[in-house]
């Protein structure tokens, strides 16, 4: 086989590949993005509300079991449904007062 002549450019090392993976890490990706911001409080702000939302949206990495998703969406269908009649009654209770003094 045809050598190309670039084997001294080359990155043969045992680490060569771990470096590129370690550049992709959550935290790596937020250092860069850090790095544009001037003011420090800036990014101390961002980093906050970063880390909120991104522990809200990001799915775990591990698959989890049917189970418990289906424990927490019928939880919070119930709490949803309860939610709603609450609201239906009140509803219900300032219509019937607005009629029992509606003027004729």
């Amino acid at each position: 086989m045809n050598d190309p002549g670039n084997t001294e450019k080359r990155e043969v090392g045992r680490w060569a590949k771990r470096r590129v993976e370690n550049s992709h890490l959550p935290f790596r990706r937020r250092e860069r993005a850090l790095r544009s911001f001037r003011q420090i409080k800036t990014p101390q702000k961002f980093a906050s509300v970063h880390a909120n939302v991104h522990n809200h949206f990001s799915l775990e990495r591990h698959l989890p079991d049917r189970q418990p998703f289906k424990d927490q969406g019928s939880a919070a269908l119930a709490k949803w449904q309860n939610l709603a009649s609450r609201a239906a009654s009140v509803k219900d209770r300032r219509t019937s007062c607005g009629e029992r003094f509606a003027l004729d």
